[in-house]
């Protein structure tokens, strides 16, 4: 059975009668010949710009520096070492070391050597974490020693693994240093390392499997072909204008890794890249300034963060020539805010997509402020923008069941709110060892090209923009209609006490109850009259059609996030907390 919706009344069109609508947009590729190997952009820029900076990773008192030739020669070193360790093409190596020189090194030596890279999120949990390892089944562990005492005591890859290489000092539990590997390798008369050479890959050769965060679920393995790399550093590179020799502030370490094979040096703040929304902003303009930065990618998290020092300082940020905001819904408030402190004519991007494909689409602050944000806040969703090139849109009736075949989905019409579901270049096609979770989200096409269900929910306008409302697992199915997260929340989250909400149902009665759980802004906590608030609150959804039955309301001294973005909730987790409050 499947399910379908209209935007929400008064702020999308409701074409009930219209056709099917399918978006997409030319995909462009330049002519140019390159590599599938993404490691193969560094010997290339090495060659070109053998003096330009390449990585620079903040410390306590600097920072750790490599140019473009350095961090070649490094890479050729320790892939090198690692051969000699035993690793090669197709080995599975996970890597669990902080962003540092080391990382770079590391992860760009795996892809040189054709190895698998494994990388999954230190924050998802004990318990997550020792599946997914399992799972994956690796044949090699890289890591900093608290990772490895982790692995120890909780019994990590303990039937597969056979190669261990400590990044720092080791200790009591085997294997061999990092920095013994590079020390073995023979050097020539010049003391300098051979250039190791780079695998020239299958197109659907895995070059990685990228765990999800767990937010939105189980967290599963993405398997990543060198293709789905390839195509990536170039959708991000045309859809944004990169061009070599910039300089990115990359605050979180798998969008890093992209700066190299961009042409771009990658700049590392000072701060947890597990916990982007307490950086200190204070050291992130610092980075900013240091190396006059012309891009940044950060979560909306630390985006609100570094809006709000920054405004209230009106401090301006004058080399940046873009901002690059995902993994979550962007923050209105926030974007005003950091718009104003950069130069005239420069835009926040807010990419959207997922670890199994990205970008899907993306929009600008400019169009964002000055016309989508309106009907955002009047429960229309958030607009995500139109496709990048070579990606096609569409959206499906609800199901959650698996549709094996794209002619077997419901395409429906504008306007009408429903899966949105991907087809292009960045797509990836399955999920490691879960093959019900392969059948739940991907189906494949007449010609036998992969489709992905994006597990969210939204609405194409007639421009073809992509409007999204939230997860499609998150709606909230009650007796007399569906309520969407995303849409049902702007409409509370636009109250001047109201950092943000949360949707979730309660199972009361034999039916499910909405309940709208909320965090109030810094300060507001101690409001003495929390009832009045409730009450304003009520008579906000009460003046919306599609936010009427929400009469149950909830203070939350602060939502369980993401460790990836410090943004995605775990809607889960709140609904649990709901029940029992509700009794």
């Amino acid at each position: 059975m499947s399910e379908s919706s209209v935007a929400p009344s008064g702020v999308g069109p409701d074409d009930r009668g219209a056709a099917p609508q399918v978006v997409s947009a030319a995909s462009s590729d330049g002519g140019l010949a390159e590599p599938l190997n993404v490691a193969a952009w560094l010997p290339r820029r090495a060659a070109d710009a053998p003096h330009a900076l390449a990585v620079a990773v903040a410390t306590r008192s600097g920072y750790d520096v490599l140019t473009a030739a350095e961090l070649d020669a490094r890479c050729d070193r320790v892939a090198r070492g690692l051969a000699a360790a035993g690793m090669g093409r197709g080995t599975r190596a996970v890597v669990m070391v902080t962003p540092s020189l080391d990382f770079f090194a590391v992860t760009f030596a795996l892809f040189k050597l054709g190895a698998v890279l494994v990388m999954v999120d230190p924050g998802m949990g004990v318990s997550n974490l020792k599946r997914c390892l399992a799972e994956a089944e690796p044949e090699a562990f890289i890591g900093i020693p608290k990772a490895h005492v982790a692995r120890c005591l909780l019994g990590w890859g303990k039937d597969s693994l056979s190669v261990l290489v400590t990044v720092g000092r080791k200790l009591g539990w085997g294997g061999t240093t990092l920095s013994a590997l590079e020390r073995a390798v023979p050097t020539g008369g010049s003391g300098a390392v051979g250039a190791a050479p780079v695998v020239e890959p299958e197109q659907d050769e895995t070059a990685a499997i990228l765990f999800t965060s767990g937010s939105t679920g189980v967290p599963k393995g993405v398997v990543y072909p060198h293709r789905v790399f390839a195509a990536q550093v170039r959708s991000l590179r045309d859809s944004f204008g990169i061009e070599p020799g910039e300089i990115d502030l990359a605050t979180f370490p798998l969008f890093a890794l992209f700066g190299p094979a961009l042409g771009m040096a990658s700049v590392v703040p000072f701060m947890d890249a597990s916990r982007p929304g307490r950086a200190d902003p204070a050291r992130l303009v610092a980075a900013l300034n240091d190396f006059s930065c012309t891009s940044m990618f950060a979560s909306p998290a630390l985006v609100e963060r570094l809006s709000r020092h920054c405004s209230e300082r009106e401090i301006e940020l004058p080399s940046l020539r873009r901002a690059i905001s995902a993994g979550a819904p962007a923050n209105g408030p926030a974007l005003e805010r950091f718009s104003g402190c950069l130069g005239e004519g420069v835009q926040i991007w807010t990419p959207y997509g997922a670890t199994e494909a990205m970008p899907v689409s993306s929009i600008g602050s400019d169009e964002i402020l000055g016309e989508t944000l309106s009907a955002t806040e009047a429960g229309a969703g958030v607009c995500v923008g139109l496709p990048v090139a070579g990606i096609e849109l569409a959206v499906i009736a609800l199901s959650d069941e698996p549709i094996a075949r794209w002619h077997d989905a419901q395409v429906l019409p504008t306007g009408k709110i429903g899966e949105i579901v991907v087809k292009g270049p960045v797509v990836t096609a399955s999920y490691w060892h879960r093959d019900e979770h392969t059948a739940l989200a991907k189906m494949i096409d007449d010609d036998g090209v992969v489709r992905h269900r994006m597990g969210d929910v939204g609405w194409l306008d007639e421009r073809g923009r992509l409007w999204m409302c939230g997860r499609k697992n998150h709606r909230v199915v009650c007796s007399f209609g569906t309520l969407f997260t995303v849409p049902c929340e702007a409409i509370f989250n636009t109250h001047p006490a109201v950092f943000r909400t949360a949707l979730v149902g309660v199972e009361q009665g034999g039916d499910v109850l909405p309940v709208l759980c909320v965090e109030l802004e810094q300060g507001a906590s101690s409001q003495p009259d929390k009832q009045a608030l409730i009450a304003e609150l009520l008579a906000a959804g009460a003046a919306h059609e599609h936010t009427r039955a929400i009469e149950t309301v909830l203070f939350h001294p602060g939502f369980p996030v993401d460790v990836r973005h410090n943004a995605k909730i775990f809607r889960e987790k709140l609904a649990l907390w709901a029940a029992k409050k509700i009794g």
